[in-house]
């Protein structure tokens, strides 16, 4: 893996000191702060809204694209709260790569 910070990773950074040190003024410590029912609850609205943007008769790649960013980032947020780093999930796909989906579905 690249040894350059990442947007995941500047994420991951951003995500840990809002959950140690705190901001009124942020969004995402307000999130950390109230647990993982509420990001939770954020998840499934972000991915509601993804599927209805790529379900839509009308859809469009941005409304698809804002969407999908959306559902990533409260998602960092639910793992920052559970201290898992987006290098693990990025392992984690990779120890996947190449093998089939339905034979590691399988192996679970």
């Amino acid at each position: 893996m690249n040894k350059e910070k990442n947007i995941l990773q500047e994420l991951d950074e951003v995500l840990q000191n809002r959950k140690l040190n705190g901001s009124k003024l942020s969004y995402a410590a307000k999130l950390l702060k109230e647990g993982p029912t509420s990001i939770s609850k954020k998840i499934r609205e972000e991915s509601e809204e993804l599927i209805e943007a790529c379900l839509s008769e009308d859809k469009e790649e941005k409304n698809i694209i804002h969407e999908a960013a959306d559902l990533w980032f409260h998602t960092l947020v639910l793992l920052a709260h559970e201290n898992i780093s987006s290098n693990q999930i990025l392992e984690e796909l990779e120890s996947r790569f190449g093998i089939s989906g339905l034979i590691e579905k399988k192996n679970r």
